[in-house]
């Protein structure tokens, strides 16, 4: 079961996430970070810290993006990866380029 939940926070757009993406739902995903996206917001914080898992299609929804961020000067971030959700970031080389941070602070002052 997946749960988005997208909170306008002062000029931060966090993108809460809770549960499971693959490819069955992963187009929440994408529907949550394309509002985040088209609100403007140039600060787009996603907050993974009740992500059980995540499939090879829900990375592809952020691979999708990046480039869009890229040139919109929008600052996409990552932050409470657990353990092994990380891992599949890692193993991928998306660690390199995403920026991903242990909490919410730490995100939103980096």
């Amino acid at each position: 079961m997946l749960e988005i939940n997208h909170i306008e926070d002062a000029d931060l757009q966090i993108i809460r996430i809770q549960g499971e993406i693959d490819a069955s739902n992963s187009v929440q995903l994408d529907e949550a970070i394309q509002t985040a996206f088209q609100s403007g917001g140039k600060r787009i914080l996603v907050d993974c810290t009740e992500l059980d898992y995540i499939s090879s299609a829900g990375l592809g929804v952020f691979m999708s993006y990046l480039e869009d961020f890229k040139e919109e000067g929008v600052s996409f971030k990552i932050f409470g990866l657990s353990d092994k959700v990380f891992e599949v970031f890692k193993i991928l080389g998306l660690d390199q380029l995403i920026a991903i941070y242990p909490d919410k602070t730490t995100a939103v002052s980096a």
